[in-house]
This record gives C-alpha cells, structure tokens and sequence, in this order.
C-alpha cells in the first residue's frame, strides 16, 4: 500500500497544514482552548467508559453501544487534535505524504463506524420502548457484538475506498492544504488533475454512508415516538421522551455538519466554513457527548458515586 502511495504522489513529499491563524497570539490562545476540550473529551469519555465497567448494573445494550461510541471518540479527536495543538505553537506545521494518508483514513474509519453505530443505537432504543418484555432476548450479546462488527466493517472498507480515490490522484504542487489536518475535501483542492469523479464518488458514498443510517434512525424514531404516546402514564411518556433525546442530539451534532461538508460538490466549499464544520463534528461532538448522556442521566450518576465512594448513590 506504501508503495502504491509513494508511487503516486508526484514531486510531493509531505504538506503543509496552515491551519486557522498565522498571528501567534490567536494560536496561543487556540492552543489554550483546544487543549482543554481535548482533555476533558478524553477524561469523560474515559470516566464513561470506566463506570460501565466497573457498575454491573450498566451492563446492558444500550451502555454497550454507548462505551463504544467513547472509545471512538477518543480516537476520533486523539486522529486531529493532538498535531493540531502542536501546529498552534510550533513554525513547522508540515506532515508527510504517508502521514498524511494515514491520517485520512483513521479520521474516515472512525467516523463512518460513528455513523452507522448511531443507527444500532437507534435501534436498541427502539426495541427497549417498543418491546420492552422482549428486549434481553432480542438483544443479546451476540448480535450486539455482530452489529458492532457491521459498523466497524463498513468503516474500514468505505474508508479505504474514499482515501484511494483521493490519493490516487497526482499532487504536484502547491503543497499547503488550508485545513488543519487533512480531510479529504481540503486535500483533493491540490489534485492537479479533474477531481468531478471525486466529487461523484463521496457524494454517492455520503448517501450510503450518512442519508442511509439518518434514514433509518428517522423510521425508527417515527415508530418510538407512535408507541410513546400511546404511553397512558405522562411520567412513563416524560421517561422513554428523555432516553431518545440525548440520542437525537448528538446524531444532530454530528450527522448535519458531516452531510454538509461530504456531498456538496468541491466547488462551492470555502476553507473556513470546512474548518468550523469539521471542528463541530469532530472536537466539539466528541466534547459534548459525554455531557449530553450523562447530565441527566440517573443510572450514570448512580454509577459515578458509587466508584468514587462521594456519597450514597440513590436508588
């Protein structure tokens, strides 16, 4: 794969990433900033991650999927931001060609197996209010870990696919790609060759990729919200209302900004409206979603005091 690369690339040898600002103060300031979401990103979806496993009481499907979703996360902004932070400070903001590809493809696999996970997940919400009796059978841990398998299958293979098409075009210069890291719509500005069939191929493959699973989560959630008013108790409909709409936030975050930025065609982008889109699904999705499913969360509370021995956890 190296070789094909290699072989590819033209007189490139590595890019230059230039990132938000060139005025150094900002950047320190950025610096500041981003290194905070950073680490509070990794803090709470590590503490999400630890509580499920430590509280029996979490081992279901549906803290199943969300220490999942953590865990690619944590890899998702871990892909961008820590070379991002490194840029803000340093004057060499360049990385290699391999560095480069690599980068792309780990920040697509992570994020198409994001996308799809949201789709199980909406699925297990689905099958817990509308078949409540049912859902420890029906959810088990073999299609759990089968519908996991799915996602991660189509993150990988869907990623290659978009990291190929794109690199497989010549880069012969100029090398600064006005992004900071490298994303496929910014790269494939450098092609020095017609990038209409790129533009074609990621739009069919956001379609597969995003409409799809927001398709189905949309079906899903029709059907959720018909069983949820059939709900007689008002409190009984306030509860399962509540367990979808941290779902449906963070689908929002995450699935609008990446539809924007995959399947409009090249053309019409502007570099710093792709920053700050890929900035929201990227750092500040990753930020929030731990926040969002825990904040109102009693059984993650209840776990939180109960590995760290600060009180007695309500029952």
């Amino acid at each position: 794969m190296q070789d094909f690369l290699l072989g590819n690339r033209s007189s490139l040898t590595e890019f230059i990433l230039l990132g938000f600002s060139g005025n150094t103060k900002i950047n320190v300031i950025l610096f500041i900033i981003f290194f905070f979401l950073y680490l509070v990103t990794l803090l709470g979806n590590g503490l999400i991650i630890t509580l499920i496993r430590k509280d029996s009481r979490l081992h279901t499907p549906m803290y199943f999927f969300l220490s999942v979703l953590s865990i690619l996360d944590m890899g998702y902004v871990t892909t961008t931001v820590p070379q991002m932070l490194v840029h803000l400070v340093s004057k060499k903001k360049t990385i290699s060609y391999v560095g480069c590809v690599a980068q792309m493809y780990i920040f697509l696999m992570l994020g198409i197996t994001e996308s799809w996970l949201f789709a199980i997940m909406a699925y297990d919400r689905y099958v817990a209010i509308c078949h409540p009796l049912r859902y420890n059978v029906i959810m088990s841990p073999l299609l759990c870990g089968l519908m996991v398998a799915f996602c991660g299958f189509w993150g990988t293979s869907c990623a290659l696919i978009y990291t190929i098409s794109a690199m497989i075009l010549p880069y012969c210069g100029p090398n600064e790609i006005n992004h900071f890291f490298c994303e496929v719509p910014a790269v494939l500005k450098l092609a020095c060759a017609d990038t209409s069939l790129n533009d074609q191929v990621d739009f069919i493959l956001g379609f597969i990729l995003l409409l799809v699973p927001l398709s189905l989560i949309i079906i899903v959630y029709i059907n959720i919200f018909a069983a949820i008013l059939r709900i007689r108790s008002s409190q009984g409909r306030l509860k399962a209302f509540s367990t979808c709409a941290s779902h449906i936030t963070v689908v929002t975050m995450f699935s609008v900004p990446c539809m924007v930025m995959y399947m409009r065609p090249g053309s019409e982008a502007s570099p710093e409206e792709d920053k700050k889109l890929a900035l929201f699904y990227n750092v500040i999705s990753a930020f929030l979603n731990p926040i969002i499913y825990s904040l109102r969360n009693k059984d993650v509370k209840r776990a939180f005091l109960k590995v760290t021995g600060w009180g007695n956890a309500p029952e």
